[in-house]
C-alpha cells in the first residue's frame, strides 16, 4: 500500500492571505461584531486569532522563542492549554482597531508565509498533534497552518455572508490534510491486522483514502481495489464541519453513508483535524 502523497500548500498561502484581507477591508463596523461559529467569538475575535497564529508561527517557528510553547502529555490538557492561551490573546486584542488589525495581518501574514515557504517540506518538522504524537514531515506542518488559516477565514465569511472558498483549488488541499487525522480517531480500536476502512469524501474537492490497522497502529493510505470492513461516504462540506468540530459527529450519522461494519466505520466521525 502507498502512503498518500504530500499535500503541498506553501504556494497557496499568499493567495489565501489576499482573500482574507479583501474580505476584511469590505466589512462595515457592525460586521466586525458579528457572531461566528466559534462560541463567544466575533469576526474581530477570529481575525485577532489569525493574527495570533501568525505571531506564534514567527516567534516559535522562525525565531525559536519557546516561552509560549505548550507542553502537555495528555490530549485534554493540550486542548485546555491552547484554549486558555487563545482566549487570553483574543481578550487583549479587543482594544485593537479593525484598521490596525488589517495592517498587522498584512505584515505578519507575509512574514509568516515567507517563513513557511522557506521550510523544506520533506524534512522533519514539529508535531501535528491531531495527526500523531510523533514529529511530522514539514509539509504536514505547513498544511496544518494552511488549513487553520482557511478554516477561520471561512468562519468569518459565513458570519458576514461572503462567498466561501470551497472551489477545489483552495478546498481540496484542506480535505486532503484533514483526513490525516483519521488514524488517530481509531487509536483505541482493537482490530485484526489488515482491517481496512475506506473513506470517501464526495464532490469535486474530495477523494478516497484507506485507514488500515497495521503495526504498530492505524495508518492512512491511498485507495486500493480491496474489500474494506467498512466504507464511509461523506459530503465534502460535512467532512470539513465534522473534522473541525463545527458539527458533532453523532449529529451527522443520518447524513453519512456507512456500508459494512457500522460501528467501525462511524469512528471516522470522531476525526479531529484542528485542536483549538
Amino acid at each position: 500500500m502507498r502512503s498518500p502523497k504530500p499535500v503541498l500548500t506553501a504556494s497557496l498561502l499568499p493567495g489565501l492571505l489576499e482573500h482574507l484581507i479583501e474580505v476584511l477591508e469590505t466589512l462595515e463596523p457592525e460586521e466586525w461584531d458579528a457572531p461566528t461559529a466559534c462560541p463567544g467569538w466575533s469576526v474581530h475575535d477570529l481575525a485577532a486569532h489569525i493574527l495570533g497564529d501568525h505571531v506564534s508561527q514567527l516567534s516559535i517557528g522562525r525565531d525559536g522563542y519557546q516561552r509560549s510553547w505548550i507542553v502537555a502529555d495528555e490530549w485534554d490538557d493540550l486542548v485546555r492549554a491552547l484554549n486558555e492561551l487563545n482566549g487570553e490573546w483574543v481578550q487583549a486584542m479587543k482594544r485593537m482597531s479593525p484598521r490596525l488589525m488589517i495592517d498587522l495581518l498584512k505584515s505578519t501574514g507575509c512574514l509568516a508565509n515567507q517563513y513557511l515557504q522557506s521550510l523544506d517540506p520533506h524534512e522533519v518538522g514539529p508535531v501535528v498533534g491531531w495527526a500523531s504524537p510523533q514529529p511530522a514531515p514539514a509539509w504536514l506542518h505547513i498544511a496544518r497552518e494552511y488549513t487553520e488559516y482557511w478554516h477561520h477565514q471561512q468562519q468569518i465569511r459565513e458570519a458576514v455572508g461572503r462567498p466561501l472558498l470551497t472551489d477545489p483549488h483552495w478546498f481540496a488541499p484542506v480535505l486532503a490534510t484533514f483526513v490525516h487525522g483519521a488514524p488517530r480517531a481509531y487509536s483505541d480500536v482493537a482490530a485484526p491486522m489488515g482491517t481496512t476502512v475506506r473513506v470517501t469524501i464526495s464532490s469535486a474537492s474530495g477523494g478516497v483514502w484507506l485507514v488500515v490497522r497495521g503495526d504498530p497502529g492505524w495508518a492512512l493510505y491511498e485507495d486500493e481495489p480491496i474489500v474494506p470492513a467498512a466504507h464511509v461516504t461523506i459530503d465534502e462540506v460535512d467532512a470539513w464541519k465534522v473534522f473541525t468540530k463545527s458539527i458533532n459527529g453523532t449529529d451527522m450519522e443520518a447524513r453519512v453513508l456507512i456500508e459494512g461494519d457500522w460501528e467501525l466505520g462511524s469512528k471516522v466521525l470522531n476525526t479531529v483535524s484542528i485542536i483549538a
